[in-house]
């Protein structure tokens, strides 16, 4: 899966629609906690940046933002969303994350926003280290943005149906998840990057969670995009099944809300802080 540009193919026109945004109070709480300079001074670097979901959030607090994805749809995208939101100071990089330096320079900041985990993790936390300012820090995002929480107390609308919507994907793609060229066995993607960063030198380690609880009203279409969002159920992977996997899953929802209207919560993001 290193550097697969399969892995999100098709998904780039969905991804910033489908997904919950980052909550507003992570930058604040990023220029709060890290004992660094975040004062419009710096360079921020978002490996595997997307469509600029996390970069284009943390933009006011660094002189220049430098976002890299493999995917040249996900940095066209990127491009498009920073010059709808007027942001000046953000650069986009179709890049692999194993490439790096890449001759990019030194950064105050490095984050990784539910990336990390498809990259050669030892080689790209030893060279991001290295393109880290001595006092530089890591920060390390976990979040689940295409979906939120249980429960559907105080919700305006129903939730999406996404035991069934999973079950659909399955039913067209095989029980076995899929990602890029391959197979994820199991299902399960890799663990211990924990113990990777530490190799790699970082330390100090440091967690937080930020934000949950906000309601959002959806619509159909929002709903649609979070799926081809993800990288199990991105466009490519159904062939020439597509249209057919869309009508089925349009119909899916229509028997949920007819109206198209649709509530989740959103959940809480965990931040962990890593110091170089």
């Amino acid at each position: 899966m290193l550097g697969d540009e399969l892995l999100y193919a098709g998904s780039a026109p969905y991804y910033a629609r489908g997904r919950l945004p980052y909550p507003p109070e992570l930058a604040d709480t990023l220029r709060d906690e890290l004992e660094l300079e975040l004062d419009g001074t710096g360079r921020l670097l978002d490996v595997g940046c997307g469509p600029g979901s996390l970069a284009l959030v943390l933009a006011p607090l660094f002189a220049e933002v430098v976002g890299i994805d493999a995917d040249a749809a996900m940095v066209a995208e990127a491009e498009r969303e920073a010059r709808r939101q007027g942001v000046a100071n953000a650069r986009w990089v179709h890049l692999r994350a194993e490439d790096l330096p890449a001759g990019l320079g030194r950064f105050r900041v490095v984050t990784f926003a539910q990336s990390f985990h498809w990259m050669d993790r030892e080689r790209v936390a030893a060279s991001v280290r290295e393109m880290l300012e001595p006092d530089g820090a890591l920060v390390h995002v976990h979040a689940t943005t295409h979906r939120g929480v249980g429960g559907d107390e105080g919700l305006p609308a129903p939730q999406p149906p996404r035991e069934e919507i999973e079950a659909l994907v399955r039913s067209y793609l095989g029980g076995e998840r899929r990602a890029g060229r391959r197979a994820v066995p199991g299902g399960a993607l890799p663990s211990g990057e924990d113990e990777v960063l530490r190799g790699a030198g970082f330390r100090d380690q440091r967690l937080l969670d930020v934000g949950g609880g906000r309601i959002f009203e959806r619509s159909e279409d929002d709903i649609v995009a979070s799926v081809f969002s993800l990288s199990s159920a991105a466009p490519h992977l159904f062939g020439d099944r597509l249209e057919e996997f869309e009508a089925d899953l349009r119909a899916l929802l229509r028997r949920t809300s007819p109206d198209g209207r649709f509530s989740e919560r959103a959940r809480e993001i965990a931040l962990e802080l890593w110091s170089r």
